[in-house]
């Protein structure tokens, strides 16, 4: 049984609860993003992340967490533009199956999703189109084909454009260690 998500994911535990409390106070003062009228705001913090491949390259970003079953169907829908050093975090508590799927309903904006393992590294990478159907049955879905404990939705080419690829990991909030993290800083 396949299960689909409009970009989404379930609340993984991303630090000790005091600490990222903390870290979650602290970053919503500061939080910056790009919101359309009338989006939907459930999102306002956001975390300093650090891609790192293989070979050492960093690429520096922020993400919003999709922790909550309803922040996780709502996801990037109904946004024009995602700002380029930003993306959106879904995470889960249990690992998922490979036949998990996102879909891409209501969403207006061309993006690459990295499906990520227990650790932290991509397991998967796939490009999403935009889906401008009212009607969710015919929008795509794109399943993970590996399974996964998180997911992370950036503008399709983040990746590439970065030699971001499967094997790389991600590190997040406290722990992003990106050398001159301009991301990490606001």
């Amino acid at each position: 049984m396949k299960t689909y998500h409009s970009t989404m994911a379930t609340g993984r535990r991303l630090a000790a609860p005091a600490t990222f409390l903390a870290l979650l106070i602290t970053v919503s003062v500061s939080a910056c993003s790009v919101w359309p009228a009338g989006a939907n705001r459930a999102y306002e913090a956001t975390l300093p992340a650090c891609l790192i491949s293989q070979n050492g390259q960093q690429a520096p970003l922020r993400v919003e967490v999709a922790s909550t079953p309803d922040q996780r169907q709502q996801g990037l829908m109904d946004r024009t533009e995602l700002a380029a050093d930003r993306g959106m975090l879904f995470t889960y508590e249990q690992v998922q199956p490979a036949n998990h799927a996102f879909w891409m309903y209501r969403t207006r904006i061309p993006l690459d999703i990295a499906y990520l393992d227990e650790a932290d590294r991509i397991a998967a990478i796939v490009r999403m189109a935009p889906c401008d159907s009212d009607q969710p049955s015919r929008c795509p879905t794109y399943p993970a084909g590996v399974s996964f404990q998180s997911a992370l939705e950036v503008n399709q080419g983040f990746f590439q454009s970065h030699h971001i690829a499967v094997g790389d990991r991600l590190e997040l909030g406290e722990d992003a260690r990106c050398e001159g993290n301009v991301a990490h800083k606001q």
